[in-house]
């Protein structure tokens, strides 16, 4: 099959792989259809996470046709159109037991390579997966839009763990992909008032379009508390991973509130301790998903939350190097490149 295959960093093949095999019962061959780039792709492409050593194919965010399933598959069939969670889970540890697959003392991720493991992802014509990680597709969503399905899942899974509530306020800070799929799925299941913060502008015209009721640039955050009243957020969530923007989204919470935490671009941050403390802020980490897959597909075929507004290119995946490049460089106006084999 053909693959775009990264065989140094920063340098990415398209060519001829050996094609995956079904090497256990549970297993799901799927023929992509359509690949998201992930942020966490375009960050790996130089070595800086090392989490994409090569010889790599990378891509976790996708949805395809089954082609092939293994003999103990029960709940797909050749033919289906389906996605998959990117996390591989054991399905057998503690965590697994008790519905935290995302934590999965076993877990793997599919298109990274690290020094724990190696698993190659879906910038392909075919990937493998267990069944266990597969989700049916609803009429009418495209692959190109259930390619989505797993950041939306990301952000899904941080709203979940937040704690918000009916009526409650909640600001955003960092208004890339997850932050815009953030802004979508409150504005699609809570009442309360939603404000954005981000240090680009046009970043924050496009919280706006997303369903913020406005938008800030974090030198504003006076500014932003007394938009959203009572002293700030109820929630605050923070989506960039950076000590600057994690002190915003600390400062933008009202006494008592939360702060939810997703991005993680950098490895440690910076904390204001003191203003934590003192205004007993609850800080909450946010890892990957654990079952909101069914969620976000079902507000997605019902257009409670679009995400093709989000898709700024559909390529071929031949043309892989060209947009890895582009996204590397922070081009303005990309927020999400979706590769088709």
């Amino acid at each position: 099959m053909k693959a775009l295959v990264m065989n140094e960093y920063k340098k990415l093949v398209y060519t001829d792989v050996e094609d995956p095999k079904i090497a256990d019962p549970g297993d799901v061959l799927l023929r992509v259809k359509a690949a998201a780039v992930c942020g966490s792709d375009a960050r790996g492409f130089d070595g800086s996470t090392g989490r994409r050593k090569p010889p790599v194919i990378m891509g976790h965010e996708a949805a395809g046709e089954v082609a092939g399933t293994g003999s103990a598959v029960t709940a797909f069939k050749k033919g289906d159109r389906i996605t998959f969670d990117s996390t591989v889970y054991c399905g057998e540890c503690y965590f697994c037991r008790n519905g935290q697959a995302n934590l999965c003392d076993n877990r793997v991720v599919l298109g990274v390579s690290c020094d724990e493991y190696r698993k190659d992802g879906a910038f392909a014509e075919y990937v493998v997966v267990p069944e266990r990680v597969c989700y049916p597709l609803p009429d009418g969503l495209s692959y190109e839009e259930a390619a989505l399905a797993e950041p939306a899942a990301v952000a899904a899974h941080a709203v979940r763990l937040s704690g918000i509530g009916l009526g409650d306020t909640a600001a955003v800070v960092g208004t890339g992909v997850i932050g815009l799929l953030l802004i979508k799925i409150l504005r699609a299941s809570f009442s309360g008032r939603v404000i954005a913060l981000d240090t680009d502008s046009a970043r924050r015209k496009a919280a706006l379009a997303a369903g913020a009721d406005s938008a800030f640039s974090p030198e504003s955050v006076e500014e932003a508390r007394r938009a959203v009243g009572n002293g700030g957020a109820d929630c605050a969530f923070e989506a960039a991973g950076v000590s600057a923007s994690v002190q915003t989204a600390v400062a933008i919470a009202r006494k008592g509130g939360s702060v939810t935490l997703i991005g993680n671009a950098s490895p440690t941050a910076e904390l204001p301790l003191q203003s934590v403390v003192t205004r007993q802020i609850r800080l909450q980490g946010s890892c990957a998903i654990a079952g909101e897959y069914p969620i976000v597909l079902g507000l997605m075929a019902r257009k409670k939350i679009d995400v093709k507004s989000l898709i700024s290119a559909t390529a071929p995946l031949c043309d892989g190097q060209i947009w890895f490049d582009r996204l590397y460089r922070r081009e303005g106006g990309l927020l999400k490149v979706v590769l088709v084999p």
